[in-house]
């Protein structure tokens, strides 16, 4: 697997009282997406931005941190044959993601994502 991309989940309670903090005083002025459960904050230059998370819509467990794969079935299937721990089999999302949880050995919850339009490698 290639890690294209690594963003930071952060659990608020509600996006929107949340937004002052991570878009003023962060500088984080770029909303990327906003599903009202999700959404990712960024600043264009630098490329810094995180994720503001209430509670993720389908799978059980909160994640950490979601990695931008360039191929999440062969990372599934890597996990699977390492024996990691896969919390949420992947699936394909209703708004367009391709994902799966998988568990880090030292505890820490994983959302692999590939998002469409994104060519896997051969």
């Amino acid at each position: 697997m290639r890690a294209k991309k690594i963003s930071t989940n952060v659990t608020v309670d509600d996006i929107n009282s949340a937004r002052e903090f991570y878009q003023d005083f962060l500088g984080l002025q770029t909303e990327e997406f906003n599903l009202g459960w999700v959404a990712r904050f960024t600043d264009v230059e630098s490329g810094a931005h995180v994720q503001l998370v209430t509670r993720d819509l389908t799978a059980p467990e909160d994640s950490a941190m979601s990695v931008h794969a360039d191929d999440v079935d062969a990372a599934y299937r890597e996990a699977q044959r390492r024996g990691y721990e896969i919390v949420y089999p992947v699936t394909t999302e209703d708004w367009g993601v391709r994902r799966f949880f998988v568990r880090a050995p030292d505890g820490t919850l994983l959302n692999i994502v590939q998002h469409p339009g994104v060519k896997r490698c051969p």
